[in-house]
């Protein structure tokens, strides 16, 4: 998306271009650092209210290094102990559940007490696992770029309250980023053009991306500066151990041009934006850029431990036959480099790998003697063919086993990552899954999976230096049912079937028979699906082929994964419900959220219906799909103002966090582009599709209804349909729709379980 010249000169003109210096280390020390077992009340009286009072909240001290709660009520008191912070919180949330008082999500909350606590009587609980971790770098762009405190506090709350005590902390570094560029000699014109918009900063933080829709506001850089010194003082007050960005080595092409005698290397252009500058780290500028960010990252946000650095996130290593890594040439492509690779002896290889690795440790301990390099595994995974075991083993020979901690974020995709790798060559490492991908939310997920797989992951003779489990969704805000299960099983392991018993007790403050048969029907329908594979279909992005581009192969899509039936038989089941569950919001929540993921098998099918119906001359039939389509595409959007977002909450969020009138323009247009078009020349157009009141009328319909009509139009012509000039008109189209100033709002249904009901009936 190119944004209007007229609005990019009036954003670059309002930017402050007087050097913003970093704030005192009294900007964050001034932080009130309180009892961790006073922040764990705080968190309490947040959730409970006055009722938080009758909560006493014991932190001690252990031997054990592993986590553990115990909760005990008798005479109307309630004392939690622990021998961590957020165990205490953990515990707390924990009986509330147990007791099916409370249940806290991202759709809301539902916290119903009665005048005595229920008697326990203190049993010890304790988790296999040291850190429970959360949050991948992408979700700073797919869900939090318009946060601001009272969200993030929100969140903060969740984490704790189930028993999170190491989550990613990447708010606030473009204010570090922006400094020590400025130091070493970028003028605020190189800065601006630098800069990525806020939808997409964590792929200019990973070295993807560089400028994409610059200028971004200098209000944007400041408030999230703000907002990260809000967000370290509170987890530091829970006692968490946050994980913080550190410098992977990516450096901005104007800074390349400054030195043309240093050894940067001009990266792949990925998927389809302008390549980007690597800096060798054997070049004596990377320990000293790297250095130097740490030292003022610190003094803007206080001391860390844990640092993360990912210098080969979908880019592989500058590595050429000869070793020389010519500057000039173009690194990180899968195909090229790899080919090259494949000429480089081995030894050659694994000594370049084994020094890139010993060198990002070393920038990253001279400024922290402390400090833990943290790195995601994903391109193990992803980039296997360049990453052996070999390759891996190389990459992390030369860093202390206790000073590189792998995120092996991916199992539910390349669940061989760490076998494959030794469990890492015995450096300290997390397990965990990603689920959500581009914060795309169809209804997913593996429940029996999980439990299997964290029994085994725990008791395999082959974990070695295992140090936590953790979940890492690229965008939140979907199947917290998923989020509820997993980290319950960080604490022990429970039956699906028993733990259903427990949470829709908690979730819809009561339970029965027919309601765990439909839960049970729905968990066999849906959730057994480790990965949801067809949103990436043919390299085409999209969650379901409704949110795809539309192209004439459609016909070839495959089945959605599930079961159609069974996902029916459940959400009648639920509906039939409704009048015993249908004043709980959860409930309704839960109960549209599977019927519009069954109308997704319908709708899809609808579309191959009617291509296949044009395609045989069948005008009528293909009319009759397609009036069908927009029927049940409009009374799904209708249906979807009830849930937690709408096109319109994330346009509106994005529109709020604008102070002027151009700025909001700005960030508008920015989230629009972020959920459809996404960015650059190749696949990533609905990477982050959205199942949201407004995209469904407003934007995927719209692109299919101009399709057919495209494609009846060649059937009557008797000339070939072009997909190649539809598929140019249609992003044209897509562009305009991001760049037009038009409104949407959300429209709650007066009687979402009615509309529900009947949707089903319209669905064969």
């Amino acid at each position: 998306m190119l944004p209007h010249l007229s609005r990019r000169h009036f954003l670059a003109t309002s930017l402050s271009v007087t050097a913003v210096g970093l704030g005192p280390a009294s900007a964050w020390s001034s932080i009130v650092h309180s009892d961790p077992s006073r922040s764990a009340h705080a968190v309490a009286t947040r959730l409970l209210g006055k009722r938080a009072h009758s909560v006493a909240f014991q932190l001690v001290s252990s031997p054990d290094d592993a986590p553990w709660y115990a909760v005990k009520a008798e005479q109307g008191r309630l004392t939690v102990t622990a021998n961590s912070p957020v165990a205490l919180t953990r515990g707390l949330y924990s009986y509330l559940k147990d007791e099916g008082l409370a249940d806290v999500s991202w759709e809301g909350d539902r916290v119903d007490l009665p005048r005595h606590w229920p008697n326990a009587v203190g049993a010890r609980v304790k988790s296999p696992f040291r850190h429970r971790v959360y949050l991948n770098t992408c979700a700073f762009g797919y869900t939090t770029p318009w946060w601001g405190w009272r969200r993030w506090e929100r969140e903060i709350d969740w984490m704790a309250l189930h028993g999170i005590d190491m989550p990613l902390a990447m708010e606030g570094q473009e204010y570090v980023w922006q400094a020590l560029w400025r130091e070493n000699g970028l003028s605020e014109s190189e800065l601006q053009a630098y800069f990525s918009g806020p939808a997409f900063t964590p792929w200019q933080r990973m070295g993807n991306i560089e400028g994409y829709d610059a200028p971004l506001p200098q209000a944007w850089i400041v408030k999230k500066r703000d907002l990260q010194q809000r967000i370290l003082g509170r987890l530091r007050e829970l006692g968490m151990t946050p994980i913080l960005p550190a410098f992977g080595g990516y450096v901005p092409k104007a800074f390349a041009e400054k030195h043309p005698e240093a050894r940067i290397y001009k990266m792949r252009a990925w998927e389809g934006f302008h390549e980007t500058y690597w800096l060798d780290p054997a070049d004596p500028l990377f320990a000293k850029l790297a250095g130097r960010f740490i030292a003022l990252y610190t003094e803007t946000y206080g001391e860390g431990q844990y640092y993360l650095a990912d210098s080969f996130n979908e880019m592989l290593p500058p590595i050429a036959p000869d070793g020389s890594d010519a500057a000039k040439a173009t690194y990180g492509d899968a195909t090229a480099n790899t080919k090259a690779v494949a000429d480089v002896d081995p030894a050659v290889k694994a000594a370049r790998l084994a020094a890139y690795g010993e060198a990002i440790y070393a920038s990253i301990r001279q400024a922290r003697p402390d400090a833990v390099w943290v790195m995601q595994g994903w391109l193990f995974g992803a980039d296997r063919a360049f990453w052996s075991s070999d390759a891996i083993g190389a990459f992390l020979s030369k860093v202390p086993d206790e000073k590189l901690m792998v995120l092996d974020i991916g199992n539910d995709r390349y669940p061989d990552v760490w076998t494959r790798s030794d469990a890492f060559k015995g450096k300290a490492w997390i397990y965990g899954y990603v689920h959500n991908y581009g914060g795309s939310n169809p209804v997913y997920g593996d429940l029996d999976f999980y439990r299997s797989d964290l029994k085994a992951i725990t008791q395999s003779d082959a974990k070695r230096n295992l140090k936590g489990f953790g979940l890492f969704p690229e965008g939140l805000h979907s199947n917290s049912v998923v989020y509820e299960y997993a980290y319950d099983l960080a604490w022990g392991d429970v039956p699906v079937s028993d733990w259903l018993k427990t949470y829709t007790r908690a979730r819809y403050g009561q339970t029965s028979p027919a309601l765990l048969s439909a839960w049970s029907d729905l968990q066999k329908a849906v959730y057994q699906t480790r990965y949801w594979t067809p949103r990436w279909w043919k390299s085409r992005a999209g969650a379901y082929l409704l949110f795809k581009r539309p192209t004439l192969d459609a016909t070839e899509f495959p089945a959605l994964p599930g079961d159609r039936d069974g996902l029916k038989t459940a959400v009648s089941a639920l509906l039939a419900l409704a009048p015993t569950y249908g004043a709980s919001k959860l409930f309704r929540n839960d109960v549209v959220d599977a019927t519009r993921h069954y109308t997704a098998f319908e709708l899809d099918a609808c579309i191959q219906a009617a291509i296949a119906a044009y395609q045989s001359g069948d005008l009528t039939k293909g009319d009759a799909d397609v009036k069908r389509l927009t029927d049940l595409v409009l009374r799904l959007d209708a249906l979807l103002g009830a849930q937690q977002e709408t096109l319109s909450s994330w346009i509106d969020d994005a529109r709020a966090y604008g102070d002027t009138a151009a700025e909001k323009v700005y960030y508008v247009e920015n989230a629009k582009a972020q959920v459809t078009v996404w960015g650059g020349k190749g696949n990533l157009n609905d990477y982050a599709s959205k199942a949201w009141q407004g995209l469904y009328a407003g934007f995927y319909l719209p692109r299919w209804t101009r399709f057919f009509a495209a494609l009846r139009q060649s059937i009557i012509d008797k000339t070939p349909f072009d997909q190649a000039r539809f598929t140019t008109i249609i992003t044209d189209w897509e562009h305009e729709w991001v760049k037009a100033d038009q409104l949407f709002a959300r429209h709650v249904p007066a009687d979402p379980m009615a509309d529900a009901k009947a949707l089903l009936e319209a669905c064969r």
